[in-house]
């Protein structure tokens, strides 16, 4: 069954976010072996030129490292890596645009954070 992908970036893209949710949710951890390209080319039923250029830039920024006719794996630290990178990604992008937002409103901090809890508390009660 093909995966369906979001149309607001490229399919490359999502599928290194989806091997880095991976790393980051710790159901891929470091040392182990990361899917192959056939495996996802298999799997999200695209072309191997835009597996392997997601991939590859996992490799490039030392997420994952390749041995040599065995594959490629986790790299030590890359959760970590991750995790800060995408901390900050939120900061600079959610954030930033939540608190403009929020002066525009005249929030108050205190106003802010209430209204962060009760939809925090939101998202979750329906789990």
């Amino acid at each position: 069954m093909a995966q369906h992908f979001k149309s607001d970036k490229p399919i490359f893209i999502q599928i290194r976010e989806k091997v880095e949710d991976q790393i980051v949710r710790g159901s891929l951890k470091e040392g182990e072996q990361a899917p192959s390209t056939t495996q996802l080319v298999n799997f999200y039923k695209v072309n191997h030129v835009t597996v392997a250029k997601g991939m590859n830039q996992l490799v490039e920024e030392e997420i994952l490292y390749k041995k040599r006719g065995i594959g490629m794996f986790v790299a030590e630290g890359a959760q970590e890596k991750l995790l800060q990178k995408r901390k900050e990604n939120f900061a600079a992008v959610y954030l930033k645009n939540m608190i403009l937002e929020a002066e525009k409103l005249n929030l108050s901090e205190e106003e802010l954070f209430d209204l962060i809890k009760k939809t925090k508390e939101g998202l979750h009660d329906g789990e």
